[in-house]
């Protein structure tokens, strides 16, 4: 498994963060994926995950599959489907694939399985290639 880039004060991913989730991430050069268990703290609906940190988990794990390229990339637009709701407590299964790329746009795809096997969400995102001194900038923050 390939260690992916990640900032350390990152709401998902970061071990700095004191209100994150702290997830690590594995990808097997196709697959970024994590596991999470939905905590009662992101509640958006009695015993139900916030659409919006549901969201959060599906556009880190495109970002991460996108590092997994080692391209730096920064989210432009993403689109997500609920299919069905996380309950609190309840373990999803996270997955992300880099899709391709035209220009210095990104493209990938997320899904966040439930333990039965049902979708709960699927997401399509494009994201900015970064460049040049941007690029640079934002490498100087990442654990590599």
């Amino acid at each position: 498994m390939t260690e992916l880039w990640k900032y350390e004060n990152c709401l998902v991913c970061g071990d700095k963060n004191e209100i994150g989730m702290n997830l690590p991430f594995d990808y097997d050069g196709e697959v970024a994926a994590t596991e999470y268990t939905a905590e009662a703290r992101f509640e958006g609906y009695k015993e139900v995950l916030h659409g919006g940190i549901l969201t959060a988990l599906l556009d880190e794990v495109m970002a991460k599959a996108i590092f997994g390229k080692k391209i730096l990339a920064a989210t432009v637009e993403i689109k997500v489907k609920f299919k069905k709701p996380v309950k609190t407590g309840q373990k999803i299964r996270l997955e992300g694939k880099y899709t391709g790329e035209r220009g210095s746009l990104i493209f990938a795809s997320s899904r966040a399985t439930l333990p039965d096997g049902n979708l709960a969400a699927e997401a399509e995102g494009k994201f900015f290639r970064l460049k040049g001194e941007k690029r640079q900038e934002w490498l100087a923050g990442l654990n590599l």
